[in-house]
């Protein structure tokens, strides 16, 4: 396959939300996600054996708005990756619902294996953080499930797929929450899993990452202090600056400590602090502490990018030849930083501004590269990577307001120690 251009989109349809990524990318391994969007189809809810005819509405509907803003970007259905996972695989009317989306919509989707979903979300987190070389231990918390997957330098060494999610707690256990059983319940598909013992004998692992939004959620609350008085203003901007997105043992415990309470105080405030995702915050935090405990996990890192990025890390490694996924890891660090301090809108805009950078800077070399032309200059491939990270660093510092923002892109990235030397 060859690429008509350089976006590729992802659709991951989940038990509790779909979520469409927009990636821009070329064989270099300049990897950035464009645009996200998300839907709370809520797939699995009510979910027994079979998905419903009213999910599956939900479903089609959803699918083609997303049909329009693959149209919109004139992205090609073979750079278009559609997968399920949990409940459509679990599904016994897997084939029916495959069927409609195809009729419905043209997608072709690929239901993925619970090992499967694992490998991808760990090919994502290696788009995003510098684990190429480390032997990581990738958790990624569900609606219907859970995968951990050990890998090393671009292999997977073990994954593993749990049917444990937060919407199925969520759903089993019911809203009068009885913390006990439901603690009880997880201890027990981890012990029957023999998860712990199959990590013990691969070696364990030398560093955990998290990738779900329940994680993102949770380490949100513990930087923010959840239950406390939010800092706002430049003090903020300073604390971000040098946020370590990760969170420890002791963390996590004091945010389930605080999610877990009681009374209709503290239901405000949890709705109001994790808005949509509150309805399943309490299951997805007491499920992460008990993997933790189980696991042996001291401390969790936070990868933004999770199971659509993988997938498409995956379909570029077939459309070019030689796609390395440890390739640009200056690169990465500068996405890393635009992802923290840019929007969606951001994002969108640094990318365009970067595309229109990159032709200028090629036909300026091209032109210099003609005999006779009055040009003195020399502009490699560094310099085009040091250019494209600045069009997407330029407008960090709007966080802060409009005025004065160029100085205040120029401190966030001297605070974030990010270097193109």
């Amino acid at each position: 396959m060859t690429p008509s251009n350089n976006l590729f989109a992802s659709i991951d349809m989940g038990t509790n939300s779909f979520k469409m990524l927009i990636i821009q990318t070329d064989k270099t391994g300049k990897f950035l996600t464009i645009d996200r969007h998300k839907d709370p189809v809520c797939l699995g809810r009510g979910f027994s054996s079979s998905i419903s005819k009213e999910s599956l509405f939900r479903a089609v509907t959803c699918l083609k708005r997303f049909n329009q803003v693959l149209k919109a970007n004139k992205i090609p259905p073979q750079q278009a990756i559609c997968v399920a996972t949990a409940t459509v695989r679990e599904a016994s009317n897997v084939f029916d619902f495959k069927r409609s989306v195809l009729e419905s919509i043209g997608f072709e989707v690929s239901v993925l294996s619970g090992e499967e979903e694992a490998r991808f979300v760990y090919l994502g987190v290696l788009q995003f953080l510098p684990v190429f070389d480390k032997r990581v231990l990738v958790i990624d918390i569900g609606g219907g499930s859970t995968e951990f997957v050990i890998g090393e330098r671009g292999n997977v060494v073990l994954g593993v797929s749990l049917k444990l999610g937060h919407v199925g707690l969520t759903q089993k256990f019911g809203k009068d929450w009885n913390l006990m059983e439901m603690r009880e319940f997880v201890k027990l598909v981890i012990k029957e899993s023999e998860l712990a013992e199959k990590v013990k004998d691969l070696g364990g692992f030398e560093v955990v990452v998290g990738t779900s939004g329940t994680v993102r959620a949770i380490e949100r609350a513990v930087f923010n202090g959840y239950g406390k008085e939010f800092v706002e203003g430049n003090e903020v901007l300073l604390r971000d600056c040098k946020r370590e997105w990760k969170f420890s043992r002791g963390e996590l415990s004091g945010v389930v400590e605080r999610v877990c309470r009681e009374g209709e105080e503290e239901r405000v405030k949890r709705d109001g602090f994790f808005k949509r995702r509150s309805e399943f915050i309490v299951a997805g935090s007491v499920l992460l502490e008990e993997i933790f405990e189980a696991v042996g996990i001291e401390e969790m890192e936070v990868s933004e990018y999770a199971l659509g990025e993988g997938v498409i890390a995956e379909t570029l490694s077939k459309v070019f030849e030689g796609y390395d996924l440890n390739a640009n890891a200056r690169w990465h660090s500068a996405v890393r930083l635009a992802t923290r301090f840019s929007g969606k809108k951001g994002i969108k805009s640094a990318a365009q501004c970067s595309s229109i950078a990159k032709e200028i800077f090629e036909g300026l070399r091209k032109w210099g590269e003609v005999a006779g032309n009055q040009i003195n200059v020399f502009l490699d491939v560094k310099d085009l990577e040091c250019l494209e990270a600045a069009c997407l660093l330029h407008n960090i510092g709007l966080i802060t307001g409009k005025k004065g923002y160029h100085k205040q892109s120029y401190h966030i990235i001297m605070v974030s120690s990010l270097r193109f030397s």
